[in-house]
């Protein structure tokens, strides 16, 4: 495993070593699936996108300025590319699932009762729904912090926008949440 930071990585690929790129594509490989998988909804769309975010960032590279992290750099590639493919293809459906670390588990499953565990799975089916009704800026600005575990400055450079936006677009997305699961966590509230 290599252990140069990204930058110097970046700088071989810029002197011709294409396999520095390779490493770095290893690196971010994951992170950057799970980003765009968490936008599209799609294994597939989601392979897809993510080949092309690497390849778009191996042809770029040069515009790397340095300024940001390199997976900063990267992750706002992949959010541009993915936005640009959701507004071309308009969502055909809905998808149903959603990352593991969807944050609503507040027990542990085992020691919860039955009543208790169908709740939950309720809640988080109703949390995926929220989610994907978000609008994109609002829904990637909340992939990147919660499921990324972004800081606001760092999905803020990943988006193209100020810090300020980022906290403004968290603050408004999880107004959008809490309207749409109101009415389901007041059902299940004693």
């Amino acid at each position: 495993m290599d252990e140069r930071p990204d930058e110097a990585l970046v700088e071989e690929v810029r002197r011709g070593r294409t396999e520095a790129f390779s490493e770095l594509a290893r690196r971010h490989q994951q992170r950057v699936y799970r980003l765009v998988y968490g936008m599209t909804r799609n294994h597939s769309d989601a392979d897809d996108l993510s080949q092309e975010v690497f390849m778009t960032a191996f042809r770029s590279i040069s515009g790397f300025t340095g300024r940001s992290g390199f997976y900063t750099w990267l992750y706002r590639i992949a959010v541009n590319r993915t936005l640009n493919f959701l507004r071309e293809r308009r969502p055909e459906k809905e998808r149903a699932e959603f990352h593991e670390n969807l944050p609503c588990d507040s027990g542990s499953g085992d020691d919860a009762s039955p009543e208790g565990r169908s709740i939950q799975s309720e809640l988080r089916g109703r949390m995926i729904e929220a989610v994907e009704a978000l609008p994109p800026v609002y829904k990637a600005s909340f992939l990147l912090v919660v499921d990324q575990g972004l800081s606001h400055a760092e999905a803020a450079r990943a988006l193209g926008c100020s810090e300020n936006t980022i906290s403004w677009r968290m603050h408004k997305a999880r107004k959008m949440l809490q309207n749409r699961l109101r009415p389901f966590i007041s059902e299940v509230a004693p």
